[in-house]
């Protein structure tokens, strides 16, 4: 991404993070991720920002040996931005004082290192917020340009530390009422700090601050989805050069980016393998198949392998066991079906940008928890191909917005996102094919029922869940004794958390009525509002 105008955003551990790089993103500024210990003064020799923004973080700069970037940030005739651990350990390394909260009623004490997520003992405090907060402007600053329509703008507070004292040339441009450096600037060197967070929705004009941000550091807004295409068609061909590649293509919205792009750049020397597990929704396979085979004219094989994946399923109940042995076929059969294509060199895969941050630790090291779609399960090394991954430096809404530059419809792009494990995890219980069927056709009615009354595209997530339970129902004046499924349909901005959307009692109504007269097997319908945490969004 040399060929950009770069925006670096060190990150000091903050759960949020990746909010301001995808802010960033939206304004049409390119920007990377980098843990502060990764940031060396080489590093920012290579990279070349035209700006930094600090991150939050959960530390304290008072801690014996805090998370700091090295004092060459300071020096590179570009712009600083410092988000509240970001605004601490700025002002500490250029001769400011930070100081520790206070708990009244205790006398003064030590709080544990708090900056982003508040974890230390309860009780009020001073000097430190948590939550909504309201800060009033000291003076004109290009940074809050647009801000101060009303009285007092609305931010989001998250600190224990604060600023006690600033560092020489910097001025206060915004005070709340416990924060009295909410906003500090020393304009001439251009470096900027707050103390609340910008980037997250609860601060409903820090979108506003960042545009200021980037337009006072001269960013023109190069970052569009029509250069990323073709700058990654180029890659792609100097990367795979007469290689033939495969392609693990699952029906998501990834995978079909990914495959879409290696295509328009290698042509037929790519090869979908489409593993069709038997634990799809209803046409599914029918779709994938009709719309990269006959629609792309993509070379695609379609491992049909349903019967093998429910026979080893026949019996299983645990959860866990259900995503390994699902995991361990998966594997199996794209290995066999991968060895026929003959001469590869490559596998392209959808990794997307959240992946690759979320595969490195704060600390630098391999994450314990990287997900398996990472690296499909290990194939790479036990095929002997070296990785294509096409969409590494995107994230999800920008993955659609290319979907949509290379062609693929709209339906396709914007489909809810459905896990690896398919049904599997959406049938409680043990799995049989009579099971699936019924399940696939209650959800159909439900994805129905949404997009009849437009609220598809309000929602992050929907669908409908087949209980291991049997009730007694009355239909047409006979006793049915059939199954409950739940339905389910979540809000969120990247699966980490989420909240039930209000579905209107209405539409449920009217759901529950056409589930029931429509699908054969349930007789009773029950509605899933549980928040993420302390539920999941989905039920195994």
């Amino acid at each position: 991404m040399n060929t950009h105008q770069r925006l670096l955003v060190i990150d000091f551990g903050s759960q949020v993070t990746q909010l301001i790089a995808r802010r960033l993103r939206e304004l049409g500024v390119y920007c990377e991720i980098h843990p502060y210990q990764n940031v060396t003064p080489d590093f920012l020799t290579r990279f070349t920002p035209w700006a930094i923004i600090l991150s939050g973080g959960p530390a304290s700069v008072l801690d014996s040996d805090p998370p700091c970037p090295p004092k060459e940030v300071f020096s590179q005739n570009a712009p600083v931005l410092g988000i509240c651990y970001g605004q601490q350990v700025m002002v500490q390394m250029l001769g400011g004082k930070v100081e520790r909260g206070r708990r009244i009623g205790n006398g003064e004490i030590s709080d544990p290192a708090i900056g982003d997520v508040f974890a230390g003992p309860s009780g009020s405090r001073v000097n430190s917020e948590f939550g909504r907060a309201y800060i009033t402007s000291k003076g004109a600053l290009p940074l809050l340009e647009g801000w101060f329509g009303e009285p007092t703008e609305q931010v989001w507070m998250s600190h224990g530390d604060h600023v006690a004292e600033l560092p020489p040339g910097f001025e206060v441009f915004g005070v709340s009422s416990k924060a009295p450096f909410a906003v500090v600037a020393d304009v001439r060197r251009g470096f900027y700090a707050v103390q609340f967070h910008p980037e997250v929705h609860h601060t409903p004009n820090g979108k506003r601050l960042l545009e200021n941000f980037v337009r006072m550091a001269g960013f023109t807004g190069d970052w569009s989805m029509g250069a990323y295409r073709d700058e990654a068609i180029n890659r792609i061909r100097r990367e795979v050069g007469d290689s033939k590649v495969v392609c693990a293509l699952s029906g998501g919205v990834d995978s079909a980016v990914a495959a879409k792009l290696v295509h328009e750049a290698i042509g037929d020397s790519v090869t979908c393998v489409f593993v069709d597990h038997g634990l799809l929704r209803k046409d599914e396979a029918e779709e994938v198949i009709g719309m990269f085979r006959d629609h792309f004219n993509i070379p695609l094989i379609h491992a049909d392998e349903s019967d093998l994946f429910l026979s080893e399923l026949k019996g299983v109940t645990d959860p866990e066991t259900k995503r390994k042995t699902i995991g361990r076929l998966f594997i199996d059969v794209f290995r066999r079906h991968a060895a026929a294509v003959g001469g590869a060199g490559f596998l392209a895969q959808g990794t997307l940008y959240p992946d690759v941050i979320e595969s490195v630790s704060f600390s630098g090291e391999p994450s314990v928890t990287i997900k398996s779609h990472h690296n499909v399960g290990g194939l790479p090394e036990r095929l002997g191909l070296k990785l294509v991954e096409p969409l590494r430096e995107l994230f999800k809404d920008e993955v659609r917005a290319l979907g949509r530059e290379i062609g693929l419809p709209e339906r396709f792009i914007g489909r809810h996102p459905f896990p690896g494990p398919g049904l599997a995890i959406r049938c409680p219980g043990e799995i049989t094919r009579a099971k699936l069927e019924i399940l696939r056709n209650a959800d159909a009615v439900y994805i129905d029922q949404i997009r009849r009354h437009g609220l598809y595209g309000e929602i992050w997530q929907a669908f409908v869940v087949l209980l291991p339970v049997r009730t007694v129902g009355v239909m047409g004046d006979g006793r049915t004794y059939d199954y409950v499924c739940a339905i389910r349909a979540v809000t969120s901005v990247d699966g980490m958390t989420a909240d039930s959307y209000p579905l209107s009692h209405e539409f449920l109504a009217e759901t529950a009525t056409r589930i029931v007269n429509e699908v054969s097997g349930i007789n009773r319908v029950v509605h899933d509002i549980t928040s993420k945490p302390p539920g999941t969004i989905e039920w195994e």
